[in-house]
């Protein structure tokens, strides 16, 4: 019911001071008894040096017909919390004793004393403690907030709809359409029979076809816009919701459609991307198969030329060579693209792309295909992925993806790439968007598993000091060093993506561009595959382990479904396989840095890998400074110029001691694979150092533009945070490289303590920045602060 707005301005009045703590463990104890009012009126009586006000004050926060609002009880708490801002709250014990801290100078103690002793007694039932007003208040002196009466509330240090701004960069308009679709209780699903799960994401992604939001994926032929920047935009978002939903969106939008946007020919685009982005025809993307995963080149599934048909002739040799973990291929999809080894006569052409039929209208398998059920994942059940196997399956020869590669009126194999393996790694290069795609949606899954930790550590209490005083889970340094770190590394990820993301629009638009002139020459983005290699592996391996922390740091409650955090934690899961496994990616990525960009980026590439190791004695190492190395002033150890020299330091001195390596085994005569072989390890240390130098840099550039002085202050902190971790976590390396002393680790461990500490108050904060869609979020234990409006 509201309130007269009196009663919150009578709470000034000095003569009420003695009485706001008992008034408010009054209410928080209860609503009040129409006995203890009547008690209270008698006792009022005895109070005559109570001035008029204060009594009227007194007598509408104790009616028991019309209690106190949550609004008004934050207000009584805060002016609680500015009367005993001066007070050592953590030896005032009684609610008498503290009432009379409250009195102002000059009043008569006697006569209060008596009347908090009496109303006390009349009114709480002799209350005694008043640790329950106390414990709020040593809540928020330890995480450095506000608390309100109605739980503790976290006041933004910052404008959160400014840093959200900062993050969704200039795709905002785009996500907040994503947004507004997910906001919505039923896009929400847990705990169904595989079967009816299907059919739930099957209609979430014609609804996301009706918004349109599948156009995206081929600008210039179903949308307006000039790149991809948009469609990854898209998909980073709609990671906020169901990941099988994204999945399927992925597989039909991305792979099946982009395998035809970035291969086929104008007229196959014409004929199909629009189809496609309406969901008119459903498909999948065959790649994979059971006995050849990563290694592409290698695939047995057989495309062989029929001259006198103009017909390819599909074909699975062998149980190896089935189509396997394909999405939509078990129930949904209409038509494949299928990966397969060219055969033109008696010359292998290597790997190509056809579009295989495999389904009818009505859903059924059409001769000569055989499909099955990849059967009970650990997560993403609500993708049918399936298999595929095909039994000499003629298609035309328009199937044939055409933009590198067609026949001639007389039957020959043309292609404007005549080496082979060239050929074949231009073609998987124009499919790079996918682990741009898949590195993005990373980063978006750790952002919900931090939301709903980071919530549900302000609002949980537990333990505390001898004398039975609760504080927030936050407010421990051990609960601290679980969250903040992986929070700080995916606001770095956050804006590494972002810069990822505009690079690959970049390339992705010049290439269509010159497409459009006419133009064969194929553009070199071996760079970029590199750089969405190493930061696929590094954002999907983080994202696991974030939800997992998160999972871990939410105890029991992080156990149940109903809290998002098993299930987001078994779809997660397998980024770090989708779009290549993280481990093998990070070899292709340490060999692109061995070869030094001079040689296409691919997985065989070994001769141009030798020729440049033996032609290269040693790289360019930073040079070590003594007054760096221990130098240990706050200042410095939060300088980002001394972090990405750090970094650059571990790489190319990584970089270096590889090719070392490698050249005292190739001066030997080794065999250069088994060479390679040798120093595996180290190729992966080098691609991670690699991954870590340029996420910061991307980072660097993102918050160095912030033009909020106030914003950038606390992504410098975030920096500061995830670069400090990553030096202490390679210390050992710092350390025998001389590059830093254990002096200056020591000083490392406690300016990390300290940016968390900082941190902590901004926790909420930076968490709500990521504009997750409360409908989205859905955990009930994301919002058990009242600060929040779906409180339950």
């Amino acid at each position: 019911m509201t309130q007269a707005p009196s009663r919150t301005a009578l709470l000034d009045d000095p003569q009420l001071r003695p009485f706001l703590p008992l008034l408010f463990i009054a209410w928080s104890d209860g609503d009040l008894e129409p006995a203890e009012f009547a008690a209270f009126e008698d006792h009022i009586k005895e109070m005559p040096w109570l001035r008029p006000a204060a009594r009227i004050a007194l007598q509408a926060w104790l009616d028991p017909k019309q209690p106190p609002s949550h609004k008004e009880m934050d207000t009584l708490f805060e002016t609680i919390g500015k009367v005993a801002s001066n007070l050592d709250v953590d030896h005032q014990r009684d609610l008498v004793e503290l009432g009379m801290s409250f009195a102002p100078m000059g009043t008569p103690s006697d006569d209060i004393r008596r009347a908090l002793v009496q109303l006390e007694e009349a009114i709480c039932g002799s209350l005694g403690p008043a640790e329950p007003l106390l414990r709020r208040v040593r809540a928020g002196r330890e995480l450095g907030q506000e608390v309100t009466a109605s739980g503790v509330s976290v006041p933004p240090p910052f404008d959160v709809a400014t840093m959200r701004a900062v993050l969704d960069g200039d795709q905002a308009k785009v996500r907040d359409e994503v947004r507004r679709f997910l906001d919505d209780p039923e896009k929400r699903a847990y705990g169904l029979p595989v079967k009816d799960y299907r059919a739930k994401v099957a209609g979430w992604l014609e609804a996301l076809a009706d918004a349109g939001l599948g156009t995206r994926a081929y600008p210039g032929v179903t949308s307006e816009e000039k790149d991809l920047n948009a469609f990854v935009a898209t998909f980073e978002t709609l990671a906020m919701g169901d990941l099988s939903l994204l999945v399927r969106f992925g597989v039909q939008f991305g792979l099946f459609g982009g395998s035809i946007f970035f291969l086929g020919t104008d007229a196959q685009r014409r004929e199909h991307l629009a189809r496609i982005a309406r969901l008119e025809l459903p498909g999948c993307f065959a790649m994979s198969e059971v006995g050849h995963g990563s290694d592409v080149q290698s695939l047995e599934t057989e495309a062989h030329w029929d001259a006198a048909t103009r017909t390819f002739v599909i074909h699975t040799p062998s149980e190896s060579s089935r189509k396997d973990w394909v999405g939509g291929a078990a129930q949904h999809a209409r038509m494949a693209t299928v990966f397969a080894n060219l055969t033109v006569g008696s010359e292998k052409q290597g790997i190509h792309a056809f579009l295989v039929p495999i389904r009818d209208a009505e859903g059924e398998l059409l001769p000569n295909v055989r499909a099955g059920d990849s059967g009970h994942k650990m997560g993403l059940n609500g993708v049918d992925n399936g298999r595929l196997w095909f039994d000499h399956v003629r298609v035309p020869e328009s199937a044939m993806l055409g933009r590198f590669a067609r026949m001639t009126e007389d039957g020959r194999y043309e292609s404007p790439i005549d080496n082979p393996k060239r050929r074949f790694f231009t073609m998987l290069g124009t499919l790079v968007g996918g682990r741009v795609s898949v590195a993005s949606a990373s980063v978006t899954a750790a952002k919900v598993g931090l939301a709903i930790a980071v919530r549900y550590a302000t609002a949980r209490r537990q333990f505390g000091s001898d004398d039975g005083v609760e504080m927030p889970l936050l407010a421990y340094p051990t609960h601290q060093r679980r969250l903040l770190p992986k929070l700080a590394t995916t606001y770095v990820l956050s804006f590494a993506v972002a810069g990822l993301r505009r690079r690959f629009a970049s390339d992705q638009r010049a290439s269509l561009e010159a497409s459009a002139r006419g133009d064969r020459t194929i553009p070199d983005t071996r760079e970029t595959e590199a750089f969405a290699a190493a930061l696929k592996a590094l954002a999907s391996w983080h994202g696991v382990e974030t939800v997992e922390q998160c999972r871990q740091a939410c105890g029991g409650q992080g156990y149940l479904s109903v809290n998002r955090l098993p299930e987001l934690r078994a779809d997660v899961d397998v980024f770090t396989t989708f779009e290549g496994d993280n481990t093998v990616l990070l070899q292709l990525v340490a060999k692109s840095l061995l070869a030094g960009f001079k040689k296409r980026f691919e997985s065989n590439a070994l001769a141009g890998v030798v020729r440049q190791v033996m032609s290269k004695a040693h790289t360019a190492v930073t040079e070590k400074n003594v007054i760096v190395v221990r130098r240990t002033d706050s200042e410095h150890l939060r300088d980002r110029g001394f972090h990405l020299a750090a970094l650059r330091y571990r790489e190319e001195r990584l970089l270096e001691t590889v090719s070392g390596r490698l050249r005292k085994r190739l001066a030997a005569k080794k065999d250069p694979q088994e060479a390679m072989l040798d120093v595996q390890e180290h190729l992966v240390a080098l691609a991670l150092a690699h991954a870590d130098r340029i996420a910061l840099s991307w980072f660097d550039e993102g918050a160095t533009s912030c033009q909020d002085d106030a914003l950038r202050g606390w992504l410098d902190k975030l920096g500061a945070l995830h670069a400090l971790t990553l030096l202490r976590r390679d210390a050992t390396f710092y350390i025998q490289e001389g590059y830093f002393d254990s002096h200056k680790e020591s000083a490392m461990r406690e300016e990390t303590e300290r940016l968390m500490k900082e941190l902590t108050p901004a926790a909420v904060a930076l968490v709500d920045a990521f504009g997750i869609p409360d409908a989205t979020l859905a955990a009930p234990i994301a919002f058990m602060d009242p600060a929040h409006p779906r409180w339950p």
